[in-house]
């Protein structure tokens, strides 16, 4: 119905009203009308942006301001910032509130005791002069002993709050922050980072994963594909192991140390059957070869741990089937890392 109004002046004559749902936290649904010149029209969300919305492709918009301020959809659906305070800090407070009410209770019992002595004894205790009384001791007036000696019980017995404990816990934290950045085991060595505590408010926090939700395995999986072997027209190249089979091997060279005396009349048969067993392309010696990371060659490519003299340095022309091979590997970097442009200018 507005579709047609694209400019200022179009909007000179306009008029109408909008009649919808009150506000509510519901970002998917609006019920409302707009009623212009006796005509009533639906509006449905699609024709509602929130708050914050950015808009793509398209300088301005004409709009009409139907929530504000709190009243927004996505006001309403804003939660209270959760509190960076640890369990330790919580419960740290919670002892001192308690010893501070403890300590009132005290200092409130300890100077009700020495304004009653004071209105009730001070005229027998000759040695305080009750003759004439000071008015800390004065016997007609036990309110005001009892004020003042609230506050010198207080400073007596303070004490029993340990203010000292919330140094000692966070000179605590400062060294378990230094710890865990010169952790070892917490070092990536791929990447080159360490671990770094840039706060040290939430140490005692670390690890303590309360609940895992996950909708299937993968998502706790390392999905990391590399190329180690290929078939093309029947022949199977790729010479390195997979992490599979290395773990296999060592599993197998554990198991076999552990035999002792017996491996060196067995070991031949052993070899037979472990290898007929993971794969056919699967080779003991080449798998316990590999697995020495110092003798590996690495190419310096993310990914690609392919190793083959028969492809590489330009060998896979001498194949018999280079035609085939050149297909393959065009297919596989089209369909993976290449996306087709048309040149504007020779289409």
């Amino acid at each position: 119905a507005t579709l047609a109004f694209e400019s200022d002046e179009s909007f000179q004559n306009f008029s109408g009203m909008i009649k919808c749902e009150d506000p509510n936290p519901n970002l998917y649904t609006f019920v409302g009308n707009l009623e212009r010149d006796g005509q009533v029209y639906p509006l449905d969300p699609n024709m509602i942006l929130l708050r914050d919305s950015k808009l793509r492709n398209t300088a301005y918009i004409y709009g009409v301001v139907v929530f504000t301020g709190h009243d927004t959809k996505v006001m309403q659906n804003s939660t209270k910032s959760p509190s960076k305070r640890s369990k330790i800090e919580k419960r740290m407070d919670y002892i001192i509130y308690t010893l501070f009410a403890l300590l009132l209770f005290v200092s409130f019992i300890s100077s009700l005791g020495f304004a009653l002595m004071t209105k009730l004894l001070m005229s027998d205790w000759w040695y305080l002069r009750p003759d004439k009384p000071e008015s800390l001791t004065n016997p007609t007036n036990p309110l005001y002993a009892w004020v003042v000696h609230l506050f010198t019980a207080l400073l007596l017995y303070g004490y029993l709050i340990p203010i000292s404990l919330y140094v000692s816990i966070e000179l605590v934290k400062v060294l378990q922050a230094t710890f865990i950045n010169q952790d070892l085991k917490m070092y990536d060595s791929e990447s080159g980072t360490p671990a770094n505590a840039r706060t040290s408010n939430l140490n005692e926090e670390l690890g303590q994963v309360d609940t895992i939700l996950s909708d299937k395995t993968g998502t706790l999986t390392c999905n990391q594909m590399d190329f180690l072997k290929c078939s093309i027209a029947g022949t199977s190249y790729g010479v390195r192991a997979s992490e599979v089979e290395l773990a296999a091997a060592k599993q197998m060279a554990m198991d076999l140390e552990e035999q002792g005396e017996q491996v060196k009349n067995t070991s031949q048969r052993y070899s037979k059957l472990a290898s007929k067993t993971l794969s056919d392309d699967f080779e003991l010696e080449t798998v316990i070869t590999a697995s020495d990371d110092n003798d590996r060659k690495h190419t310096g490519v993310k990914g690609f741990s392919f190793e083959d003299t028969r492809l590489m340095d330009e060998n896979w022309l001498n194949e018999p089937n280079s035609d085939d091979i050149l297909m393959f590997f065009r297919i596989l970097a089209v369909c993976h890392t290449a996306i087709p442009e048309v040149d504007e200018d020779t289409g």
